[in-house]
């Protein structure tokens, strides 16, 4: 009992030790099933042979006329259970002794399912964390730079009509003025609430569902561009799912031939299956007033570039004086010019400043202004001027395949940009790297832990031998749901490494103990099935029927709950169905393998010869 337990909690320990926010969510799920399975050891030995005492009465044939209907119906049922699962047990039996007889046959099969699942495993979508149904969808409106604010209100009022069409909408909030990707009359921002999970059952009235209805009713608005988004499965992690890609401009090309470089990608992103909702963020260029000062004419006339440029800032920004008490409350102070006279470029010129003789001087006899056009925000990422690209996989693919196709494309423009990921794209490239170092660790320390227990290099390669087939399980089913090697993917194959491992070392132990009272390794090996298959079948039974409610999970937060579901649920079906039959095969071929490499001492039982 204490090596079973403690063998599946050293599987689950690597987990713990990742760094970042992967790391985060491997090590709450490290830590969970380390202390779980550690309560389920101490209540084993404690509680349980309590139990067994108090439940399980001795036999005794004189009762029989004691009991009632209801015992003697399930007593005759559970002695038909147990006649079924004598005989199925026996031609259990048989076949695993077919296939020990013809080992090189079946390890060429074993060989093939092997080759399957690394191809399948290559092939499996990546991604980071599943799109979650959170209750809410967030939608961003973006006039074109300069738009006025009754243009950037008539796009708000449609969204909104949209949305409150909608019967799975329960309420929407509206933000004028700023938004995710900047802040001005050309801007504003929405939150769509929506009924609880309960109330909206099915596919169909998900979130997602609702962001791409309403992404399609978006085309059909003129006065903006707008974007409904998901929210992201981790808040910290970016402002929506999906991928965030930094185009660099690292060679020095300027600001123009960034923006080309741009809406080349843009365009190119439009243009590809495997991407939907390919947005810039950030605002675009936008009509600027331009304030030029001849210095030479301001000096001629006693004005400091100082003074000026204060009269600027306090007329059309503003300036902070003091404070003043009124009816119990401080209010600030600020300076600034009526609204009535900062609205046009003639407002500048009729602006005063005061020279150093105390005169006031307009504006219109030392400035110029015209109108220009020019950036709004100015991005920099790692030192490099930088543009913001956000989207999002077309339905049927993972992120992973979408930050693939989004790489291809920008290797395609010209040189001198580069690119970059950031948020959850960055936590997700990050994350994929850690998967080979992962598993390769936790299978590390399984196999070291059982060298030490059976004092052997060779036998714990017959217990590993089986997670390859509930790896093959653990990917048929992700393939099938159309899921995507995620974390939470991750942490079902490490279960899996466990819990399929643990089947084979039931075998293996006895096969052990069997070989010790001086049977031979085939006859051990027989025996061990025959006697070990009740307790495999039963405690996999027992946790596949613990996982269903994963598998089958609705409501908020289910498709992290699907995810460890499906992988777990697959895998543990694949290493019980398949594991049964190939565990005996793995350990009766190294006991032979080592027999031959090392000959029998005086007095022990010989290897039977193999007949394949």
């Amino acid at each position: 009992m204490l090596k079973l337990h403690d063998f599946c909690n050293r599987a689950f320990v690597p987990m713990a030790f990742f760094p970042g926010s992967t790391g985060g969510i491997y090590r709450q799920f490290s830590v969970t099933l380390i202390v779980s399975i550690g309560f389920s050891a101490l209540l084993a030995l404690t509680l349980t042979p309590a139990l067994c005492a108090t439940f399980l009465k001795p036999h005794v044939p004189e009762n029989h006329r004691k009991e009632n209907w209801l015992t003697r119906r399930t007593g005759r049922f559970f002695t038909g259970f147990n006649n079924w699962f004598g005989r199925t047990t026996d031609r259990y039996q048989g076949g695993v002794a077919r296939i020990l007889s013809r080992p090189l046959r079946w390890l060429a099969i074993f060989i093939a399912l092997v080759g399957l699942t690394v191809i399948l495993f290559s092939r499996l979508p990546g991604g980071f964390l599943p799109q979650e149904d959170q209750g809410t969808v967030i939608t961003v409106v973006q006039a074109p730079p300069g738009a006025t604010r009754e243009r950037t209100e008539e796009a708000v009022r449609q969204v909104k009509e949209f949305y409150n069409q909608q019967d799975i909408v329960t309420s929407v909030f509206v933000v004028r003025g700023f938004s995710f990707f900047g802040q001005g009359q050309a801007n504003g921002m929405m939150f769509t609430m929506l009924k609880p999970w309960e109330e909206r059952s099915g596919e169909e009235n998900s979130s997602l569902a609702l962001v791409g209805k309403a992404m399609g009713f978006f085309t059909s608005i003129k006065e903006a561009m707008v974007f409904a988004l998901n929210p992201p499965a981790i808040a910290e992690l970016g402002i929506a799912g999906g991928f965030t890609f930094k185009l660099e401009d690292v060679g020095g090309n300027g600001a123009e031939a960034l923006f080309n470089a741009r809406n080349q990608l843009l365009a190119a992103a439009s243009q590809s299956p495997i991407l939907a909702g390919v947005r810039p963020e950030g605002q675009e260029d936008a009509p600027q007033l331009r304030v030029m000062i001849d210095r030479i004419q301001a000096r001629a006339l006693g004005l400091s570039i100082g003074d000026v440029n204060g009269t600027l800032a306090i007329a059309f920004g503003s300036a902070y004086a003091n404070d003043f008490n009124r009816e119990g409350r401080i209010l600030r102070v600020l300076l600034q010019a009526e609204a009535s006279h900062r609205m046009t470029p003639q407002d500048v010129l009729d602006l005063k400043v005061r020279n150093a003789a105390g005169e006031m001087v307009p504006f219109g006899s030392f400035t110029q202004v015209e109108w220009t056009s020019g950036a709004q925000q100015l991005q920099r990422y790692n030192g490099y001027p930088s543009m913001t690209i956000s989207g999002n996989a077309a339905p049927g693919q993972s992120t992973g395949e979408a930050m693939a196709e989004m790489e291809r494309l920008a290797n395609a423009l010209p040189e001198g940009f580069a690119y970059e990921w950031t948020g959850m794209s960055y936590e997700e490239q990050q994350a994929g790297g850690q998967v080979g170092m992962l598993l390769g660790l936790s299978i590390l320390v399984v196999f070291l832990l059982l060298a030490a227990l059976y004092e052997s290099w060779s036998i714990p390669v017959s217990v590993l031998l089986v997670v390859p087939l509930g790896v093959l399980g653990s990917v048929l089913f992700t393939v099938m749901r159309g899921l995507s090697a995620d974390v939470y993917f991750n942490v079902g194959i490490i279960t899996i490494i466990g819990l399929a491992a643990k089947n084979a070392i039931l075998i293996v132990e006895f096969a052990i103990e069997q070989e010790a009272e001086g049977k031979t390794p085939l006859e051990a090996t027989l025996e061990a099935v025959k006697l070990r298959l009740r307790p495999i079948i039963m405690t996999s039974l027992a946790f596949i029927g613990g996982m269903i409610p994963l598998f089958i999970a609705s409501g908020a937060g289910a498709a992290s709950r699907i995810a460890v579901g499906t992988g777990v649920v697959g895998g543990m079906l694949a290493a019980t169905v398949l594991g049964i039959f190939f565990i005996p095969l793995f350990y009766l071929s190294i006991r032979r393998w080592l027999s031959k490499k090392r000959p029998a001492a005086p007095g022990q039982a010989q290897p039977e010869p193999n007949h394949a």
